[in-house]
């Protein structure tokens, strides 16, 4: 039985081009940074949890909520076969069961904040927000975007994004803690206009600051499918 079973929808993505110096210090004993055309990605990342159970069972007032989080781009060899993978420099959510369960059990690096999302469909598009509190200071991510989805081109920058199926987390320096994520290929739309208001550093630590003034590589949103997290092992 899978750990936990659930939705995510509405994946909003915003991809940056960033130092790999910046992201040593997160990076898993036996796990080595991933790149696409050269370039090391991290990825400003908001979306709604739906339809949540842990090992099959509805945990009340955690069923729907939102996540915003921060995270880079790993592969890991396992018996000869590339693992493509993600580690979380922070994930943020309004439940405190769930920071309690995926830090203690994931060694993952969950925070709780005050969060809300905004979902509203125009005539020909699609509005998608997520808000959320830092040290009492408003952040949001907010896309605006087509109505209609469209399938990933194989082997594109979106491809690259979505299609990594592992999570790791650095237990120690020597330890760390895998997972296989499943989930469908996604379909994405179309993004007409965004606004990004986060303090990198303030949420992500002063190694990010320079995410403030950066602009992102690209912009996508993702609609999203059932999702399995799969029992936890060690490398």
């Amino acid at each position: 039985m899978s750990f936990l079973t659930a939705e995510w929808r509405r994946l909003a993505f915003a991809n940056y081009e960033v130092d790999p110096k910046s992201l040593q210090k997160y990076l898993p004993a036996r796990t080595e940074l991933d790149t696409y055309n050269s370039i090391h990605y991290a990825s400003l990342v908001g979306f709604l949890f739906k339809k949540v159970r842990v090992l099959g069972v509805k945990v009340p007032y955690h069923v729907t909520f939102e996540e915003v989080n921060l995270r880079f781009y790993v592969r890991y060899k396992a018996n000869g076969v590339w693992r493509r993978g993600v580690v979380f420099v922070k994930e943020i959510v309004p439940k405190r069961a769930i920071v309690l369960v995926a830090n203690t059990l994931y060694h993952e690096n969950y925070e709780k904040q005050k969060m809300s999302h905004l979902w509203k469909k125009e005539q020909d598009s699609l509005v998608t927000e997520y808000h959320w509190q830092q040290q009492s200071k408003p952040q949001s991510f907010c896309i605006e975007s087509t109505s209609k989805s469209n399938k990933i081109i194989p082997n594109s920058e979106n491809e690259f994004i979505t299609e990594h199926y592992w999570g790791y987390s650095k237990n120690s320096d020597s330890k760390t803690t895998q997972y296989e994520v499943t989930h469908p290929k996604w379909e994405i739309y179309d993004v007409l206009n965004y606004k990004i208001t986060t303090d990198f550093a303030l949420n992500y630590g002063g190694e990010f600051a320079y995410l403030n003034d950066a602009k992102p590589l690209s912009v996508m949103l993702a609609e999203g499918s059932a999702i399995t997290i799969e029992g936890k092992s060690s490398i």
